[in-house]
C-alpha cells in the first residue's frame, strides 16, 4: 500500500521547501512544520482503513460523508462516540432534530462528591456527517455501526474536571435563553473540534480575512470552497486542517494528553473489532475529527502497537437517554458564534438542493418524507476505490470562487426579517428591506465577496433596523437567527422517552392537552366534579416540586396538610422542559420513587438541620402521604436536632413542629411517637441552649424567641411527656442578656413564666423613657417585644400601650429622628407579627376621629383597687347559701381527693368564709377585673 502511495505529495513538498526557504531566515523552522504537514496528510491517505475526517455540524462534511457512503458503501463504520451511547441511536428515528444523546449519573462512585450529576451529552442534527454514518448505518442491511471513543465514565475520568468545576460565574455575563440552556451544565462531546489552538493564528486569520469571529472565517474560506469538492480534494484539505492546527501552538498539555489518549483508545478499539470480526480494513470507513485524523501516536493504524492500556471505568451507574437540543444549546455549549449552526443549517440546505447529493435518513424521523427516505436507504452499485492523486496542489493554488448574486434569495431573506422585525415592535418598513439588501451587497464588497453570506446580511440587518433600543426583548440579530432556524428546538418522541416520562404524560392524558409540545398549556382541574383528576394534581404538584420553575407553575390552587383540593389551574410547559422530565428518568422508574429518594437525600445529606428534615416530612406528607416515609424522616430529624449546637434553625423548626402537630391531631387519633418524642426532646435541647442564646453575639432576636416559642407553646404537651417545668425556670434564671432586644424578650419570658408582674413590666419602660442616655436604644426594646408575641402572644396590649406611651412621652426632637428606626425595626424584624399589633390597636383606639380627644387610653382609666370596707365584709353564713343549698359539688371533690369529713349549718358561725375575709385581696382584685371587664 505505502508503495502505491510513493510520491504523491513530492511536488508539493517541493514547493512547500522552496516558499520555506523564500519567506524564512532558514528552511529549519518552518520547512519543519510546512513539510510535517504534508507529511501528516500522507501518512493519513497511505492507511488502509479508510479515515474520513469531519468538522462539526458542517454542512460540507454532511456533504462529502453522504456522496461517500454512496459511493464506497462501507460493511463497518467506526464513528467516534462514547462507545456506551450505542443502545440509544436506533430511538433516533423516533425523534425530532436537533436532540442529544446523553449519559448520566447520579450516584457517583470513584468521582468527588461535589460533580454529581455527572452529565455527558453529543448533539445531533440533521447537518452533520456523524447523523449521515448513522442513518445510513442502520438502515443499510449488513452495515455496522461501532462507536470507538472513550466512554462518558473516562471522560470524567480524563479530563481535568476539577478545575473546571470551581471556576466562579461571571456576574456579568448576559442571561442565557431558554433554548440554550436545554443541555444545562452538561460535558459536551463532538466530533471535528477544528478551531486554532493558537490565539494569534486566529486573531491573525480574522484580521486578514476581514472576519468578526472563526465561525465566519470557517464558513467563508472552508464550507464554501469545500461544498462542491470531490471526495479526494475534501479528505486531503480537512487532513491539512488538522495537522496545522494540531501542529500550531497545540495549546494546554493537560488536553493535548487528552486527546492522545482518545486517539490510542479508539485506534485499541478499531483493532480489537477487526480481529474479532475477520473483517477487511478497506471495507471499513472511520468517521473522526480532522484534528484526530493526523495523529502521530504509535497506536495510529491498523499496524499499530498497542501500548496503550485503557483503565477500567468507575463502579459509577450511569443511566442514557435522548433530551432536546437546539441550535442555540449547541452554539452556547460548544463556545460557537451565535447563530452559526443556525447558517449552517441554512447552507446544508441550499448544498442538498444545488449538489443534487440524496441525504441518509433514519426510516420514520420526524419531518422527512417517505419516498425521500426510501430513496436514502436504496443501495448503489460501489465505485472502486482508485489511488488518490494530489489534490492539495491545485487546491492551494486556485484563486477563490466568486459566486454571482442570488438576488432572490438576498430579496427574501430581507423580507422576511422586515415582516419579523414589525412583529417584534420595530418601526420598519418597505425601505427598510431596500436598505438591508443594497447594505448586504455593500459589505460583502468592502469584504471581498461577490456573493453576501448570511453574517454580511446579519450585519446590514442590524444597522439598518436596529437604530437606537430594542422594543422588545428580540434584537435584529437574534431575529436572524430565529429567521435562520435559530429557534428550532427538538423533541424526542413518546416511544424514546424513560419509562418515568411515559408514566407522567400518560397520567396526566385525562387533561386532554398535548404536554409534548413546545410552549404553555393551560390545565383547568375541576376535581369537585370530577374526582379521577385528582390524582393529575398529586401527579403536577410532584412535577412542580421536581422539575425546573416554570414546567408545572400553580395559577389557583394549593397543596396544605389536611386539605383536600376543589379546583385547580396550572400553567405547564412539560415539552419546553423534556429534558429535565427525561432526566428524572435517570433517577427512577417513577416520580414517586425518584422524590422518595431526594426526600432521603435530602434529610440524610452532611448538611441537613432539624428544619430542612422536618421539611422533608412534611413534604413526605404533603405530596406522597406515605406514613412510613414520615415517620422514619421525623425519627431522623430528632437524631439532628439532639446534635445540633446552634439556634439557627429554630424559626423553621418552630413553624413546621407546629403544623405537622396541627395536622396530626385533626386527622390521627394519637400522636406519632416520633413526634412525641420531638417534642421531648426539643424542650429539653432548648433548654439546654436558652442561656448560651441569650448572650451569643450570633443568634438573633428572632431565633431566641422562636426557642421561647416552642418552649411555651409545646409545654403542656412537653410536661404530659414526662418533662419537667424546672428545667425552663432555671435556664431564664441563668439567663443574662446584654442587647436591648434579648433584655426585652427575657422580660417577656418572665412575665410569662410569673416572675414578673406587669406592673413590675410597665414600671421599667417608663423607667427606659425618663431616662436620656437609652432614649435611643428603645426601638431595640420595641423590637424585642414585638418577637416576643410569638412565644407570650398574651403581650399583645401591652406592645400597643409602650408604642403609644413612647409617642406620648418623647418630645418631637427626639421621636421624628427615632420614627425611622422605628419603622425599619418593626418592618424587619416583625412583619409577620404586625398583624397581631394592628387588630389590637384597632380594638384599643377610637374607630372616630372626633372621640379622640376624650379618648383615654384604657391602661390609664383603670383605677387603683382600694380595700374593701368591714361593713363589706362577708361575714357569717351569709356569702355561702348556694354552696349550702347543693353540696353535691364538693362532695364529689372530697371523694375524689380522699377527704371525709361533715357538713356544719349556718347557724355554726363564719368557719368556711374566715379566711376570706382574713385576705381580702383576691376578691376585691377579681371584682376589680369584672368591673373593668
Amino acid at each position: 500500500m505505502s508503495s502505491t502511495h510513493e510520491g504523491t505529495f513530492e511536488g508539493l513538498r517541493a514547493q512547500l521547501q522552496e516558499a520555506a526557504a523564500t519567506f524564512a531566515d532558514g528552511p529549519d523552522a518552518l520547512e519543519g512544520i510546512l513539510l510535517g504537514i504534508v507529511d501528516d496528510v500522507d501518512h493519513a491517505v497511505r492507511e488502509p482503513l479508510e479515515i474520513f475526517p469531519v468538522c462539526h455540524h458542517s454542512p460540507a462534511s454532511a456533504i462529502a460523508m453522504a456522496r461517500r457512503l454512496r459511493e464506497k458503501q462501507p460493511k463497518v463504520v467506526y464513528l467516534e462516540l462514547c462507545e456506551d451511547m450505542a443502545p440509544l441511536l436506533t430511538e433516533l428515528r423516533n425523534c425530532k432534530l436537533p436532540v442529544a444523546v446523553q449519559s448520566f449519573a447520579t450516584d457517583v462512585d470513584g468521582f468527588p462528591a461535589e460533580w454529581s450529576p455527572l452529565s455527558v451529552v453529543a448533539p445531533i442534527t440533521e447537518a452533520s456527517a456523524e447523523y449521515q454514518a448513522i442513518a445510513y448505518a442502520l438502515d443499510t442491511p449488513g452495515v455496522e455501526l461501532v462507536l470507538v471513543d472513550r466512554s462518558s465514565d473516562h471522560v470524567f475520568q480524563w479530563d481535568a474536571r476539577g478545575a473546571e468545576a470551581t471556576e466562579p460565574a461571571d456576574p456579568d455575563a448576559p442571561p442565557v435563553e431558554e433554548e440554550a440552556a436545554l443541555h444545562g451544565d452538561a460535558v459536551g462531546v463532538e466530533i471535528g473540534d477544528l478551531r486554532p489552538r493558537f490565539a494569534e493564528l486566529e486573531e491573525h486569520l480574522l484580521r486578514h480575512g476581514k472576519v468578526r469571529h472563526w465561525s465566519e472565517w470557517w464558513h467563508q474560506y472552508v464550507e464554501l470552497p469545500l461544498g462542491d469538492s470531490d471526495h479526494d480534494t475534501y479528505r486531503q484539505v480537512m487532513l491539512l486542517i488538522g495537522s496545522l492546527f494540531r501542529r500550531l501552538a497545540p495549546g494546554d498539555p493537560q488536553r493535548v494528553r487528552v486527546d492522545e489518549d482518545r486517539e490510542r483508545h479508539m485506534w485499541i478499539r478499531m483493532r480489537e473489532h477487526l480481529a474479532a470480526t475477520g473483517t477487511d480494513p478497506a471495507d471499513c470507513l472511520y468517521v473522526c475529527g480532522a484534528f484526530h485524523a493526523a495523529s502521530r501516536v504509535a497506536e495510529f493504524g491498523v499496524h499499530g502497537t498497542d501500548t496503550f492500556e485503557i483503565s477500567p471505568p468507575t463502579a459509577t451507574t450511569w443511566q442514557h437517554g435522548l433530551i432536546p437540543s437546539s441550535h442555540a444549546a449547541i452554539e452556547a455549549q460548544f463556545g460557537l458564534a451565535a447563530g452559526s449552526v443556525s447558517i449552517a443549517a441554512t447552507v446544508w440546505a441550499k448544498n442538498v438542493r444545488r449538489t443534487r447529493v440524496e441525504p441518509y435518513r433514519l426510516a420514520g424521523q420526524a419531518g422527512a418524507k417517505k419516498s425521500r427516505a426510501r430513496k436514502a436507504v436504496a443501495a448503489a452499485d460501489p465505485v472502486p476505490d482508485l489511488p488518490p492523486s494530489d489534490k492539495l496542489t491545485g487546491f492551494l493554488k486556485q484563486p477563490p470562487v466568486l459566486d454571482r448574486l442570488d438576488e432572490a434569495e438576498l430579496l427574501g431573506w430581507s423580507v422576511e426579517i422586515v415582516r419579523s422585525a414589525r412583529r417584534n415592535g420595530y418601526l420598519s418598513s418597505t425601505a427598510d428591506a431596500i436598505a438591508v439588501f443594497e447594505t448586504s451587497i455593500l459589505l460583502a464588497g468592502m469584504r471581498d465577496r461577490a456573493r453576501p453570506t448570511p453574517y454580511d446580511f446579519q450585519d446590514a440587518a442590524v444597522t439598518c433596523i436596529e437604530k437606537d433600543t430594542v422594543p422588545g426583548r428580540r434584537d435584529v440579530r437574534r431575529l436572524v437567527e430565529i429567521m435562520m432556524g435559530g429557534d428550532r428546538v427538538g423533541q424526542v418522541g413518546y416511544d424514546a422517552l424513560p419509562p418515568l416520562a411515559r408514566d407522567v404524560h400518560d397520567r396526566l392524558a385525562p387533561l386532554g392537552l398535548k404536554l409534548q409540545q413546545g410552549g404553555v398549556k393551560r390545565a383547568l382541574l375541576d376535581i369537585a366534579s370530577q374526582p379521577e383528576l385528582e390524582r393529575c394534581s398529586d401527579v403536577l404538584w410532584m412535577l412542580r416540586h421536581l422539575m425546573p420553575q416554570g414546567a408545572a407553575r400553580p395559577i389557583m390552587g394549593e397543596r396544605k396538610l389536611g386539605e383536600r383540593p376543589i379546583q385547580e389551574s396550572w400553567d405547564l410547559a412539560l415539552g419546553t422542559h423534556q429534558r429535565a422530565l427525561i432526566e428524572l428518568g435517570y433517577e427512577g422508574v417513577s416520580i414517586e420513587q425518584v422524590l422518595e429518594q431526594r426526600l432521603r437525600r435530602t434529610a440524610y445529606g452532611r448538611r441537613a438541620t432539624a428544619a430542612t428534615v422536618l421539611e422533608a416530612v412534611e413534604d413526605a406528607t404533603l405530596y406522597l402521604r406515605s406514613r412510613r416515609l414520615a415517620d422514619e424522616l421525623g425519627t431522623h430529624a430528632l437524631e439532628v436536632l439532639s446534635a445540633e449546637r446552634s439556634v439557627d434553625g429554630a424559626p423553621e423548626v418552630l413553624r413546621r413542629i407546629r403544623r405537622l402537630l396541627a395536622y396530626y391531631r385533626t386527622s390521627e387519633p394519637v400522636l406519632p411517637p416520633w413526634i412525641e418524642s420531638f417534642v421531648k426532646a426539643g424542650y429539653a435541647h432548648y433548654c439546654t441552649l436558652l442561656p448560651t442564646a441569650f448572650t451569643d453575639e450570633d443568634a438573633t432576636v428572632r431565633q431566641v424567641a422562636a426557642m421561647l416559642g416552642f418552649l411555651f407553646s409545646m409545654e403542656s404537651l412537653a410536661l404530659s411527656l414526662g418533662c419537667d417545668r424546672t428545667q425552663l425556670e432555671l435556664a431564664v434564671v441563668q439567663s443574662h442578656p446584654e442587647e436591648s432586644s434579648k433584655t426585652a424578650l427575657l422580660w417577656a419570658a418572665q412575665v410569662q413564666l410569673g416572675h414578673l408582674s406587669r406592673a413590675d413590666l410597665r414600671a421599667r419602660c417608663d423607667e427606659l423613657l425618663g431616662n436620656p442616655l437609652v432614649v435611643p436604644a428603645y426601638p431595640r426594646y420595641l423590637s424585642g417585644f414585638v418577637q416576643a408575641l410569638d412565644p407570650v402572644p398574651g403581650l399583645t396590649d401591652f406592645v400597643v400601650e409602650a408604642v403609644s406611651n413612647a409617642f406620648g412621652r418623647l418630645p418631637d426632637p427626639v421621636l421624628l429622628p427615632w420614627l425611622p428606626t422605628l419603622i425599619t425595626t418593626l418592618r424587619s424584624g416583625g412583619s409577620e407579627l404586625a398583624p397581631l399589633l394592628i387588630r389590637e390597636a384597632g380594638r384599643t383606639f377610637p374607630g372616630r376621629l372626633t372621640a379622640l380627644d376624650a379618648w383615654v387610653p384604657p391602661w390609664r382609666a383603670q383605677p387603683e383597687p382600694e380595700a374593701a370596707p368591714a361593713a363589706n365584709r362577708v361575714e357569717g353564713g351569709e356569702g355561702c347559701p348556694l354552696l349550702a343549698a347543693h353540696p353535691a359539688t364538693c362532695d364529689a371533690v372530697a371523694s375524689l381527693l380522699g377527704c371525709d369529713g361533715t357538713w356544719e349549718t349556718t347557724d355554726s358561725g363564719p368557719a368556711g368564709v374566715a379566711l376570706v375575709g382574713h385576705h381580702p385581696d383576691t376578691a376585691i382584685a377579681l371584682e376589680a377585673l369584672l368591673a373593668g371587664a
